[in-house]
């Protein structure tokens, strides 16, 4: 029984050192010679926690965790990822991975106050572009992202949030991407009735209509209509959507959606109905690069001008994309991304795609 207890004790010491050994030390920065994937994957300080960390948020109605995962590791060229909806999340950015990774460009996924693995707090005055503008600044402070390494890259409502962080905070930035947005919500709202829907069948039109006028925005025949006739050809044009993108709608908050966009599809109605930042794009001084796509909900034509109007714009256009190009012109998406990001690194200010 004492060897026993001896042998427990003893185990239960080794474990105790074990578990409270000082950390390894990151790994060493590679020569110029060396392959840069072993920078790239280098291992956390302490424990590994793949990259995860929840960042406490201050906001007027108390303090939140946020999600955030670090994926490689890049001294710099650091970018932060702001999904779309609003209230949408990460996960759709997985087309990002295998292309971005391959680069060696690290990035960063963050779900958004509200967004899938964040907190979800039900006041619905924390749902303004202010607020968020202020979490993406703690968010960028409490990653450590500098001038020196911090892209940003907003996709639909996170490109409303990426043109309003960069004019509050242009200082911060090394880099921007704004991703199948338009810079003007009323201009969206035109294109939408004047373009897309003319696009379709005017039957199926009229029937929509008719539903949003009801307010049966909840009822099966609303989504049954949407499906082939908008998301098929504007939202994403793959068949079957890749899981990535049906997770990230299943997550979908209409509790944020709802009152910031609105319930329509056709037109925004919520608070960023008279969102409209065209004159200040001059404002933008940073390298900021542009992203359309030939079949998106947003007008490619105003996205290439908005890259004329910013000091130091370039215009990437997706030819077989839609809203999610990212997914359905993979290979011009990420690779202009890519291109994008290693040139500005390497001091260029724009880039001819």
């Amino acid at each position: 029984m004492n060897l026993q207890r001896a042998a427990s004790a003893a185990f239960l010491t080794l474990t105790l050192t074990a578990c409270t050994a000082p950390p390894a030390p990151p790994a060493p920065a590679p020569s110029p010679g060396e392959p840069s994937l072993s920078l790239y994957f280098a291992p956390e300080v302490g424990v590994d926690t793949a990259g995860v960390r929840l960042i406490p948020i201050t906001t007027p109605k108390g303090t939140f965790k946020v999600w955030t995962k670090r994926f490689g590791r890049n001294p710099r060229i650091k970018l932060l990822l702001l999904h779309g909806g609003p209230g949408a999340t990460h996960e759709y950015f997985e087309a990002l991975e295998r292309g971005l990774g391959a680069e060696g460009i690290e990035f960063i996924y963050y779900d958004q106050l509200g967004s899938a693995w964040s907190e979800q707090p039900k006041d619905a005055s924390l749902w303004t572009i202010e607020r968020f503008v202020d979490e993406v600044e703690q968010v960028r402070g409490a990653l450590g992202l500098t001038k020196s390494d911090f892209y940003l890259l907003g996709h639909s409502w996170g490109g409303v949030l990426a043109i309003e962080y960069a004019l509050a905070h242009p200082q911060q930035l090394k880099g921007l991407v704004i991703s199948n947005m338009m810079t003007s919500i009323p201009d969206y709202n035109s294109y939408a009735n004047e373009v897309l829907a003319k696009g379709m069948d005017p039957a199926v039109v009229k029937e929509i209509r008719e539903l949003e006028k009801a307010g049966q925005y909840e009822s099966p025949r609303y989504m049954e209509l949407l499906l082939p006739n908008f998301y098929a050809k504007h939202i994403c044009r793959l068949e079957p959507w890749p899981d990535a993108v049906n997770r990230a709608f299943a997550k979908l908050n209409k509790d944020i959606y709802v009152p910031m966009q609105g319930p329509s599809e056709f037109s925004v109605s919520g608070l960023l109905e008279k969102w409209d930042r065209k004159v200040d794009l001059g404002r933008l001084e940073m390298p900021t690069l542009v992203i359309g796509a030939a079949h998106d909900t947003m007008d490619p034509e105003h996205m290439r001008w908005v890259s004329t109007q910013v000091k130091r714009g370039s215009f990437l256009l997706c030819p077989n994309g839609s809203h999610l190009a990212m997914w359905d012109d993979q290979r011009i998406y990420v690779g202009g991304l890519a291109r994008f990001l290693k040139e500005v690194d390497a001091g260029k200010t724009s880039v001819a795609f």
